[in-house]
Formats: C-alpha cells, structure tokens, sequence
C-alpha cells in the first residue's frame, strides 16, 4: 500500500521536507559591511532616537560598529540602537 498523497500528487513525506525552516542567519550583514568598508564608502546612519550620523566604517563586530568622521569626533555604534543605514 502506498503513502495517501495531497491533491498536488505529493506525499506527507515530501511535503514535510519542502517546509523547511529559513536559516537563523544568512551572514549578508556581515558581506554587506565588509564591501563598505574594503570600498570606503560613505554612509549615512540613523539612529533609532532619529539622529543621523555619517562617515566611513572602519570596524565592526557582533555589537557594534565604528564609525569614522571627518572634523568630527570617531563613534562607537551600538547595532541595537541602528535603525538603517545607507550609501551616501
């Protein structure tokens, strides 16, 4: 006797294997901040209390970001305080 197969002619078997879930993490942050910083572009960062900063990225890890300013004082970022950012 065969497994009861769905209106589509799938089994319960391999319907169950399409829905896998989606990857906790895709590392494209971590390319995406690494392509800012080997190209030097300049970005323009907002804040989650709204406040706009820009400069270059410099470094960053799990936590944070720095952010390197011209006539201005360096910043250390935390990414839990980073609404967006983007390319000026």
């Amino acid at each position: 006797m065969s497994p009861p197969k769905d209106w589509a002619g799938k089994t319960s078997e391999a319907m169950s294997k399409a829905k896998t879930k989606a990857p906790e993490q895709t590392f494209e942050e971590v390319k995406y901040l690494r392509y800012l910083i080997d190209n030097e572009i300049p970005v323009r960062i907002r804040l989650s209390s709204n406040e706009e900063v820009e400069g270059l990225i410099e470094f960053y890890d799990a936590n944070f970001i720095r952010l390197t300013r011209h006539n201005a004082p360096n910043l250390f970022l935390f990414k839990h305080d980073i609404k967006y950012l983007y390319e000026e």
